[in-house]
């Protein structure tokens, strides 16, 4: 699905985002919330206006794993593995949510990265995203 060049390009993307981790991930949350609403219901134990430390946390998180996942692509199943197991198992949340947090994190890599948000890195990571989503549902089936 991603050629070697893609997956170097996704990998140094996710790398140099490491940084400013939690202002990502709570943007693509914060998106999320405002255009799909229905999300929010997972998180009713959050503070989920802009700037909270719940926000910037599990934002944080989620960037750093798809950081983790962009390392080997290749074994994407298998590093994700615990997550699948606790947002299917325990969490139990509905699949459709990490295609939105797909959609909207595309939107804040965009709003963040500007200009060297290239064609060829938003096709790129649109591929990996959705891979990252499928991975993810995988536990669902």
């Amino acid at each position: 699905m991603l050629s070697n060049t893609e997956k170097v390009l996704i990998a140094e993307i996710w790398e140099s985002l490491t940084p400013v981790a939690e202002e990502i991930g709570a943007d693509a949350l914060l998106r999320m919330f405002a255009c799909f609403p229905g999300s929010k219901t997972y998180f009713s134990h959050f503070d989920i206006s802009r700037g909270s430390p719940h926000l910037l946390s599990h934002g944080k998180k989620i960037v750093l794993a798809l950081a983790e996942g962009s390392k080997d692509i290749s074994q994407l199943t298998v590093t994700l593995t615990p997550l699948q197991i606790m947002h299917a198992y325990q969490l139990r949340i509905d699949p459709t949510n990490f295609k939105l947090l797909s959609h909207c994190m595309l939107v804040a890599l965009s709003c963040h990265m500007r200009d060297d948000f290239t064609a060829v890195a938003h096709a790129a990571m649109d591929k990996y995203l959705s891979a990252f989503a499928a991975v993810l549902s995988e536990k669902y089936r």
